[in-house]
């Protein structure tokens, strides 16, 4: 969280979030890193029927606590997994998504890395993951500030949702 004081910044009409992070804050996905990746994603409702337009369900998503997941699979390589040897069942070879090339679509919570998200006193707040700091090497690489982009970060559905919380994890 930032020194200075969090505000509040319209996405969408009447879809504002109060912003915790640094606005000079920059982000862009950099080639070969992939660490978002390594994660199981949880889907929401619409993440869901989306997803089942384009993949076997029963193949490529988990059930924990609750919740669905796209599955993390074990993958014969080194390059673009965990430490464990897994990924997300779409992260290709290369190190790129199927899902978002092939398809151009990518689950919500995809596209809100690296923020974090969650609901407090009835507003969406938004902060850059703890995790993120540690092991995401698109922050402050660009000239994209994360701030004057938060559209290509939070998908409207965020706002319908009674727990968009992003601290769940597989």
């Amino acid at each position: 969280m930032s020194a200075d004081a969090p505000r509040r910044v319209e996405v969408y009409p009447d879809n504002e979030v109060v912003v915790e992070f640094d606005p000079d804050l920059t982000f862009e996905c950099v080639d070969d890193c992939t660490w978002c990746c390594h994660h199981g994603v949880l889907l929401y409702d619409r993440d869901l029927l989306e997803l089942a337009e384009r993949a076997n369900l029963a193949e490529t998503t988990t059930d924990f606590r609750g919740e669905k997941f796209v599955t993390r699979e074990e993958k014969d390589r080194d390059d673009h997994v965990a430490e464990d040897g897994h990924a997300c069942a779409f992260l290709r070879e290369d190190g790129l998504c199927s899902l978002h090339l092939e398809d151009d679509w990518k689950p919500t919570r995809c596209s809100v890395f690296p923020l974090g998200v969650w609901l407090e006193d009835g507003n969406l707040h938004v902060d850059i993951r703890d995790s993120a700091h540690d092991h995401c090497e698109g922050l402050n690489v660009s000239e994209r500030r994360v701030v004057d982009n938060l559209e290509a970060f939070l998908p409207a559905v965020l706002w319908d949702l009674e727990n968009p919380d992003s601290d769940r994890e597989l």
